[in-house]
């Protein structure tokens, strides 16, 4: 019950969110009619109509600051701005103090909009955790609730159920999915005395196990605390203005005052209150990063957090995972290897492919999708099909009885791998490779071997990435072999292979810890606990899974992984951007405050002026829409 409260006050609190957003946008609109009335001096009201505007944007600034100093004395910038509002009234500069409380009130709404989250990864990944298992007692079945499952209970797994919780097959044969936990893109062929975990898919054979770890000590379970954890532990970047906020009011209250007293010219006094409120200082970082987002959309990459640009400006490594990101994730037939001088590579191919047309499994699908791709031929239908979960398939075509699958098929039917096989097996094995051996009437005849494929754009992209001073890094579930292979084709050196989520998890933490910021792109659920321990977490949007989308502040909606460099680049280049507005806002600042103590300028010249300022820093912020690093 408690979990499904948390559930509706965290969609309340996102549905709050965004009328917020909604309601201040039709405050500003309200608020930006009036000032024009204003400036025309329309009789439209029997007052000012710049009083809408201080109204509906500047009160609501005035008690965020009250709350913020009466209950725990937190000084920002609307502080300041507080000030200027209440002063400017007093001495009936209403005109100033309604386009002040605008341009503050638009500012928080561009910072709303850049920080606005929508995530629900955490929740996507609890539904993933079984629902039910079915435990054997006295040799009767019986199904029971997964949390109730203990360690030492004897378990049945059919075919496409979720394993609910970590254990030991003690009978059966099958291939489970283990794409939960590691992201490798194939099933993996389990036997008696093999370990399984939670949450991986049984695919095809039905098994007995032993549980060893269940319920929250379940590998799903650690996974979804992994994935609180991290989020809980990545830090916020706080407003310039906010973190300048105490000097910036100290200062402008004793040039105030000072220029008062020696003045006796209270006007001179609000003009430096009003010039020195932090409009521009306050549009100078979201504005340019809402600038940094639309370019970033423009490429296929949906910014999700407000600061993750922020955070991408300063990574020095960049980590991948490899299936489905670096690779496309789809096996394919890299070799045929005809071991028969009766019995040519092509035949090979083809009796195999005949045999496997009835295969589910993805090794299976695979060579008969690639053989009619290849050679453009409709395969003959075959008789005596059989499938034997984790090991392979047996059928009669073409007149002969073919069998294609692992060592222990071919040790089950009699026939021996010779020495040449082995050795060809080996080879392909050591690039990475899944081996199929195949066999005609109990003789092993050949092989065909089977591998990822590494994404066109990946080398050249890695090539890019480096000069953009971020090192790249692989760190993937699969086997090192494979790890190797690919790492070597697309240029990468640090390779990090056989992970868990956990230790990807603690791979970028000690990364991170030694002051190299990371970058992680991934596209597995796997993934999920390192997207969120990253300075930055990039997921590939239309291969990945939802929870790695949703985990991630970044999601590459077309997979063009290629447009990465440009994206890095891009938020380096927007973080110079950044202290470019933030300089000119100061100097402006300064400058207004000297030419307000001499009497240069009052009030309306005064937010005016501070007005010019803000509009400059959208113009140039406005130049990254369209940014691109020459090459």
């Amino acid at each position: 019950m408690k979990k499904k409260i948390d559930k509706a006050m965290e969609k309340l609190e996102r549905l709050l969110e965004l009328g917020g957003i909604k309601k201040d946008i039709v405050l500003l609109v309200i608020s930006g009619i009036a000032l024009l009335l204003s400036i025309f001096d329309a009789a439209v009201f029997p007052f000012d109509a710049a009083w809408i505007a201080i109204v509906l944007c500047g009160i609501p600034i005035i008690l965020e600051a009250v709350i913020g100093l009466v209950t725990e004395f937190d000084i920002k910038a609307d502080v300041l701005v507080s000030l200027a509002l209440v002063a400017a009234v007093c001495i009936g500069e209403d005109f100033a103090a309604g386009e002040v409380a605008f341009i503050m009130q638009l500012g928080a709404l561009l910072e709303d909009l850049t920080v606005a989250r929508a995530r629900a990864g955490i929740e996507r990944l609890v539904d993933l955790s079984p629902r039910t298992a079915r435990v054997i007692e006295n040799g009767n079945e019986r199904v029971i609730p997964a949390e109730e499952v203990c360690a030492g209970d004897m378990i049945r797994v059919l075919p496409g159920e979720t394993v609910p919780a970590d254990g030991v097959i003690i009978s059966g044969k099958t291939s489970i999915d283990q794409a939960v936990m590691t992201g490798e893109s194939l099933p993996v062929d389990k036997a008696e005395g093999d370990d399984v975990s939670s949450g991986t898919v049984n695919r095809f054979g039905a098994f007995e196990m032993r549980a060893e770890k269940a319920g929250e000590d379940s590998s799903i379970q650690r996974m979804i605390r992994l994935v609180k954890s991290a989020d809980a532990g990545k830090a916020k970047i706080v407003g310039t203005a906010d973190r300048w906020a105490v000097w910036i009011v100290i200062i402008a209250l004793l040039s105030a005052i000072v220029t008062w007293a020696v003045t006796g010219e209270i006007i001179r006094a609000v003009t430096i209150l009003v010039v020195f409120c932090p409009c521009a200082l306050v549009l100078a970082t979201p504005t340019a990063i809402m600038a940094a987002i639309g370019n970033a959309a423009k490429r296929g990459f949906l910014v999700k957090e407000g600061d993750a640009l922020e955070r991408l400006a300063v990574v020095k490594k960049a980590a991948f995972d490899k299936t489905g990101t670096l690779t496309y994730g789809i096996p394919k037939v890299a070799a045929v290897k005809s071991t028969s001088g009766n019995i040519t590579d092509k035949e090979i191919y083809r009796l195999t492919a005949a045999a496997e047309q009835l295969s589910e499994h993805p090794l299976g699908k695979a060579v008969v999708t690639c053989f009619k791709a290849e050679y453009k031929e409709e395969l003959p239908k075959v008789s005596g099909f059989r499938m034997v979960p984790g090991r392979g398939v047996e059928a009669t075509a073409f007149g002969r009885r073919m069998a294609a699958g692992n060592d222990a098929l071919m040790a089950e039917i009699g026939a021996a791998i010779g020495d040449e096989l082995k050795a060809s097996a080996e080879k392909y094995l050591s690039e990475g490779c899944t081996v199929i051996y195949v066999s005609a009437d109990s003789k092993t005849v050949g092989l065909i071997a089977l591998s990822d494929t590494l994404r066109e754009e990946s080398a050249a992209m890695i090539a890019e990435l480096k000069g953009t001073g971020t090192d790249p890094v692989l760190i993937t579930g699969d086997n090192e072999n494979a790890a190797r292979e690919m790492a070597s084709r697309a240029g990468i050196s640090d390779i990090h292979s056989g992970c868990l989520p956990e230790d990807k998890l603690e791979i970028i933490d000690s990364y991170q810890k030694k002051n190299m910021p990371v970058c992680m792109v991934g596209d597995g659920i796997n993934d999920a606990p390192a997207l969120k321990k990253a300075a930055v977490g990039i997921a590939m949007g239309g291969v990945g899974s939802d929870i790695a989308v949703e985990a991630a502040d970044i999601a590459l909606a077309n997979d063009k992984i290629e447009e990465l460099p440009h994206l890095i680049a891009l938020a380096k280049r927007m973080m110079v951007t950044i202290k470019c507005n933030l300089s000119f806002s100061m100097a402006l600042n300064f400058i207004a405050i000297i030419l307000a103590i001499t009497g240069v300028l009052n009030p309306v010249v005064g937010a005016l002026v501070h007005n010019a300022g803000s509009v400059i820093v959208i113009i140039n912020s406005a130049f990254l829409l369209k940014w691109r690093k020459r090459k």
